[in-house]
């Protein structure tokens, strides 16, 4: 039996078992209302009571992501489609380099085939420092390579570390598995059958501490559907051995491109669905889900969903980033989805250039600030809208993740920054599509951006007029600012220990707005404007 001594089950079983129990909300609850006691972004009463019969033109978005299940049933109506490009005739109808880009491109992949799984950033970083340093000693370098190998030492201990603490997430992760087995096994017998349902558990009166355990567990275990969470989590702690920090792994050879030339523009295949397409089915299902039928509601109803594939099972690559922007850009898009980031960022110029060219280009980018618990005001994240580490992109938004409560509004993972950070938007149990035609909740700032990539698609459909500039202005000022509410900052939840005093701040302070966005505001803002 595994002891509940066991600090590691302890603090997984409070995280989770309290993070389920508020997940005990409607299915899309973001697109409710804003109260005293829920953050939602009041999108149905903007449609009710703002814009209905209001003539609205479609509105490309980009979703630069792992790829988007293009067939979904609740997806395929709103898929943009290159209507200048003849399907399946291998030929580059319309010129633009890409040849039978019908729903967009993807960047990670080739002839040979396409990349589902890739190594950190800091993997590829440090391997090429590895391989150049390895079992040597500074003095037996010239001096211009000191410093380079400095950091190859720098980095060695910080491979070393992140190892142990996959190790040890591992570690977790098994003893949560056991105590699985052995809920599962004491709630048989307890309940004196093999196969009971939720109402039956929820009806059990534990007798002691572990019993209590046992019964939270599998409320949250049958209600939200803790083994395919479990597989999830799963697949990463093996993937991080397999493929983020294995230094033998390098699946560019399927991509075909110059890897060295970063200015290189014309690779890649029109595969956009996959082949990981999770993250990018969710993603595109909150900004733009058809509305009305069996399945969810998305957020922008006049949209089409333009597919860019850049982003594997690992960090992204500065060389994709940036031809995906541009290819966004020249290819109609006014607003760009980015839920991904990293921590470093080798041809940042590369990036750079591409988000300045969008900028000119009057095209909205969104970016979802990360899920560290850091306050990015100090810590990178990547990529940026400060060009140079200067200069402020004017059409750039940075989103954090709020949760549904107004009594704790910051969700525990988001990075946050009172200078990096626009605004923030619902991003906790977050109910979208997901591939095979089903539908997950999901959680973390990259659920957040789509939402604001939804809310700016709307705005810009309703009142063409709006530059992106002017946009990003309307969702930041007319955010719910919730005065001083306090919320727990994250990164403070000391372990998940019950008794301790997570740290409480001004839920302003986490942000240049300092609010939650908000449909129903936006729009009224808009009307504003336009009226002038």
């Amino acid at each position: 039996m595994i002891s509940l001594q066991n600090k590691r089950v302890l603090v997984f079983l409070f995280v989770l078992i309290s993070f389920s129990a508020s997940a005990q909300v409607a299915e899309q609850w973001y697109l409710g209302e804003a109260t005293p006691d829920a953050s939602g972004i009041s999108c149905y009463r903007a449609y009710n009571e703002l814009l209905k019969g209001k003539p609205a033109t479609p509105v490309v978005v980009a979703v630069i992501d792992s790829g988007t299940e293009t067939f979904h049933p609740d997806l395929k109506a709103n898929i943009w489609v290159n209507t200048d490009e003849v399907p399946g005739n291998g030929a580059d109808d319309d010129q633009n380099g890409y040849i039978d880009d019908v729903h967009g491109w993807s960047f990670i992949g080739g002839v040979k085939g396409n990349v589902e799984y890739d190594n950190l950033e800091f993997t590829r970083i440090y391997k090429g420092l590895h391989t150049e340093f390895n079992g040597k000693q500074k003095a037996q370098l010239p001096k211009d390579r000191w410093s380079d190998f400095a950091r190859y030492e720098q980095m060695q201990k910080e491979y070393t570390m992140r190892l142990d603490q996959a190790k040890e997430e591992k570690a977790q992760f098994d003893n949560v598995i056991q105590f699985q087995k052995m809920a599962e096994s004491t709630m048989r017998q307890v309940l004196g059958k093999d196969d009971y349902t939720l109402a039956e558990v929820q009806a059990y009166e534990p007798s002691d501490e572990y019993t209590k355990a046992v019964k939270d567990f599998m409320i949250a275990s049958i209600s939200e559907d803790l083994a395919s969470q479990f597989k999830d989590w799963e697949e990463h702690i093996m993937s991080q051995f397999n493929y983020s920090y294995n230094l033998d792994f390098d699946p560019r050879h399927l991509v075909g491109d110059n890897y060295g030339d970063v200015n290189e523009r014309y690779y890649g295949n029109n595969y956009v669905d996959g082949p990981h397409a999770g993250h990018g089915t969710h993603v595109a299902g909150i900004i733009g889900a058809v509305t009305g039928n069996e399945g969810i509601d998305g957020i922008a109803r006049e949209v089409k969903l333009m597919i860019i594939r850049c982003v594997p099972n690992g960090d992204e690559r500065d060389k994709d980033v940036a031809n995906a922007i541009r290819y966004a850009t020249d290819n109609g898009a006014r607003v760009i989805n980015m839920s991904f980031g990293k921590s470093y960022s080798p041809d940042k110029a590369a990036v750079d250039a591409a988000v300045k060219y969008a900028e000119s280009k009057g095209v909205l980018m969104v970016h979802a600030a990360g899920n560290d618990s850091r306050n990015t005001d100090k810590s990178r994240n990547f990529p940026t809208d400060k060009i140079d580490g200067k200069r402020a992109v004017s059409t750039w938004m940075e989103i954090g993740a709020s949760g549904s409560s107004v009594g704790d509004l910051a969700a525990p993972f988001t990075n946050y920054g009172k200078k990096s950070v626009d605004v923030f938007a619902p991003g906790v149990n977050i109910y979208s599509t997901y591939p095979d035609g089903k539908y997950v909740k999901q959680n973390g700032t990259s659920m957040a951006a789509p939402v604001v990539s939804g809310m700016a698609a709307v705005l810009m459909s309703y009142f063409p007029a709006l530059t992106a500039a002017e946009v990003k202005q309307i969702l930041m000022e007319s955010s719910v600012k919730y005065g001083k509410t306090k919320t727990t900052l994250p990164g403070t939840m000391a372990g998940g220990d019950p008794k301790a005093k997570p740290v409480r701040v001004t839920f302003s302070k986490l942000s240049h707005s300092g609010g939650v966005v908000n449909l129903y505001e936006a729009v009224k803002r808009a009307q504003e404007l336009s009226a002038r």
